[in-house]
């Protein structure tokens, strides 16, 4: 006579017991996980401890009183108002917006660079592709503190001083009247408001809301635009629509603000007026640019190569050009391959901007970790300050570029 029995019954789990922390597969990975969480706390806590009794036996405390203090020195250049008798924490604020104004412009112009150099050394021209593999394996392989200070020398030592813009014999002469070209940097108009709102920071954030409501409206544009192709087959056309979307709302909140352009003018021994761009400036963002643009221009080539030669084919046998092919077919296939590596050359472009204070750009580490340092002495809490801003610019980093490469993923149906 045979028994049945009920499968779900013979598989009902039993009672729970703490040896299946240990023995049960199912618990066993989450309880070395704790263990090693709680051991990194006490190690942390015992490291903070231990920092705290040290600095209170010495009579130290941890203090960021110092931020409040006027500062005492000058900073060349300036984002926002800033003077010798600001705060240290003023100063911080300088040297913070100093640094993301340099990664901004580093991270974007590398970007194109290595794209460029990228796609160029796969050209069927040899001369292109032998000139563009110098380029990688030049600037790769030589430190970016070296590209950083010959980059500054050549401006210092070419480009003319203000006083060759003066007089009747001038050697020089401003380009379209507009932007001058020296030794110590670029001079180019300054945008500033009529109608200000009480100060430049608000009228710009303004400006910046502006460009947001338009980023938010466009993205509504297009997707309402990829439903309906979705729906009849036909994308409407949308290019005027977003052309006005970001031009109008922008246009609108600078007429009423006013904005008007000053001129820089040459006046005594140096140019007044207008926005000047720092010759210390202009190296290290271009340094760190060509650099770790020829690191990218190895990524861009690796994605490259990593796609099949039967799309190309295919996308030749529908009758598109070589650069059509390229543009929308080959590049947003092997950005699957790119931006992973892409995300580590941002963040390297970030930690590099430090190097800022050997051409003398007061950047992060130039003010917050070098003179405000040495001024007050507080080194356990400015290091402590300047890990707590790279980390968070690494991390906003990262945040943003993952989503962008979760966005660029393959999704299986």
């Amino acid at each position: 006579m045979t028994t049945m029995t009920d499968p779900q019954a013979s598989s009902s789990p039993q009672g729970f017991k703490l040896s299946m922390l240990l023995n049960d597969t199912r618990y066993r990975s989450s309880t070395f996980q704790f263990i090693a969480l709680v051991a990194i706390i006490a190690f942390m806590a015992f490291v903070g401890g231990n920092l705290v009794r040290n600095l209170a036996e010495a009579g130290l405390n941890i203090s960021y009183a110092f931020l409040g203090e006027p500062a005492g020195y000058d900073i060349n250049q300036r984002p926002i108002q800033y003077d010798s008798q600001s705060t240290h924490g003023r100063a911080a604020t300088v040297g913070l917006l100093n640094t993301l104004i340099v990664s901004f412009l580093a991270c974007l112009t590398a970007t194109v660079i290595g794209v460029f150099a990228g796609v160029l050394r796969l050209s069927n021209n040899w001369i292109v592709a032998k000139v563009m593999s110098i380029y990688v394996e030049i600037f790769r392989n030589v430190p970016v503190l070296i590209w950083i200070l010959i980059i500054f020398s050549v401006m210092i030592n070419v480009m003319p001083p203000p006083k060759a813009f003066r007089g009747d014999n001038a050697t020089s002469s401003m380009f379209l009247d507009l932007f001058a070209f020296t030794n110590r940097g670029v001079y180019a108009p300054g945008p500033e408001f009529t109608s200000s709102l009480g100060s430049a920071t608000l009228d710009w954030l303004v400006v910046i809301g502006a460009l947001v409501l338009s980023f938010f409206v466009a993205r509504m544009v297009n997707k309402n635009a990829t439903a309906k192709q979705d729906a009849t087959g036909v994308r409407p056309t949308t290019w005027y629509i977003n052309l006005a979307v970001w031009i109008v709302p922008v246009a609108i909140v600078l007429f009423i603000l006013g904005l008007t352009w000053n001129v820089p003018e040459l006046k005594g021994f140096n140019f007044k007026g207008g926005m000047q761009i720092r010759g210390s400036l202009i190296a290290l963002w271009f340094a760190l640019a060509i650099y770790t643009g020829a690191f990218i221009a190895e990524n861009v080539r690796a994605g490259i190569l990593a796609i099949s030669k039967g799309q190309t084919e295919a996308a030749g046998a529908l009758g598109l050009r070589p650069n059509r092919i390229m543009s929308l077919v080959v590049l947003p296939q092997a950005l699957r391959v790119i931006i992973p590596p892409l995300i580590s050359h941002y963040l390297n472009i970030t930690k590099n901007s430090s190097l800022a204070i050997a051409v003398g750009y007061m950047d992060l580490t130039g003010t917050l970790g070098g003179v405000t340092l040495l001024q007050t002495g507080r080194a356990i809490e400015a290091v402590l300050l300047l890990m707590l801003f790279y980390l968070t610019i690494s991390l906003s980093i990262s945040s943003v570029m993952n989503v962008f490469n979760n966005r660029m993923k393959l999704r299986e149906r």
